[in-house]
């Protein structure tokens, strides 16, 4: 007859011999832990099987070392029975996470295709097409922007000029009182303007490339003293030969100036008075009248062309940079002081 010899396992826990252990010797947590310097939290974890919530693995190992040499117990066979039950722990979350997925995750039905793409382009195209359609239509059947930041209107103007300055339609053409003007990127436009003394009328018109206009008018005052109207102290009888020079000097002096090819900057004064100030562009031409004297300066001499009465003078000077004061009367230059 064949005997069998009944081995008993010991199915107990890490956390339920510890606990046993500890019950047996009545101890506490908190003396355990008094003795041990473990958390007692951490010991109450270990014996209730909640390994997830204790720190890393290093500090657990720690732990079971500093419990066994308190308890007398084998260190290594704390340490293997922790690893066993938390390795079988992880594998029993892994396999209930698989098994009751928490929020299903939805996956877009949507699939880009070539066909979606081509689609998606030629949607793109339309609405472009469109955009583009309106803000052009628009830009037709509006008119463009135009405003005059200073002067303001009814101001008085101490001098004989003012710089007028404003914003209009960018790519529109400028006009201060027919003359085109410069304009920057932006549509910003500045631009001097020669005043008469009194009321002056300064009108500025702007032409989009669709040849709509908008057109804004503002008046100002000029309070200055014209050369003209100063006298000297004494009330001399002029001689004979003053009378004849005046006589002589009395013929009105008419002058055309344009450039070419180039935009270029001009100041011209009439009797002393500043009449103009600003850029000139090559298809525009400027009148100016005077009794006695016109006064040219201009930013580039040998592309500024000058007739007076009718009488073609040519260029003002034939150097490329800046010429002052290049005088003219009736019978033509007078005087070129650069």
């Amino acid at each position: 007859m064949v005997r069998f010899t009944t081995k008993k396992i010991d199915s107990l826990t890490l956390g339920e011999r510890m606990k046993k252990i500890r019950d047996e010797r009545r101890l506490s947590l908190a003396e355990i832990s008094k003795s041990t310097k473990i958390q007692a939290k951490y010991l109450e974890y270990i014996e209730q099987g909640e390994y997830m919530k204790l720190p890393a693995d290093v500090y657990v190992r720690g732990f079971l070392r500093s419990y066994a040499v308190f308890m007398g117990l084998n260190e290594k066979m704390l340490i293997k029975q922790y690893e066993r039950e938390k390795g079988i722990q992880k594998n029993i979350k892994k396999i209930v996470d698989t098994d009751n997925p928490g929020t299903p995750i939805k996956f877009s039905s949507f699939v880009v295709t070539p066909k979606v793409i081509i689609a998606s382009g030629l949607a793109i195209l339309i609405l472009g097409s469109f955009l583009y359609l309106y803000i052009e239509v628009n830009n037709f059947i509006s008119k463009p922007r135009l405003s005059i930041m200073k002067p303001m209107a009814g101001e008085t103007i101490e001098g004989n000029s003012s710089h007028v300055v404003g914003i209009a339609e960018k790519d529109a053409l400028v006009f201060i009182n027919d003359q085109p003007v410069m304009v920057s990127e932006n549509g910003e436009f500045g631009e001097d303007v020669g005043l008469k003394q009194g009321s002056n009328t300064i009108t500025v018109r702007v032409k989009s490339k669709f040849d709509k206009e908008t057109t804004q008018s503002i008046t100002v005052n000029a309070n200055f003293q014209d050369a003209s109207e100063q006298t000297g102290g004494d009330m001399n009888i002029p001689d004979q030969a003053t009378v004849a020079d005046k006589t002589e000097n009395a013929t009105a002096i008419s002058a055309q100036v344009y450039v070419n090819p180039n935009p270029t900057w001009l100041s011209v004064k009439a009797d002393d008075n500043l009449v103009y100030s600003g850029v000139l562009l090559p298809q525009s031409v400027q009148n100016f009248e005077a009794k006695e004297v016109i006064s040219i300066t201009s930013g580039k001499g040998n592309e500024t062309f000058v007739k007076i009465n009718g009488k073609d003078m040519g260029l003002v000077s034939s150097d490329p940079g800046v010429v002052r004061d290049v005088q003219y009367n009736a019978n033509g230059k007078v005087t070129s002081n650069q």
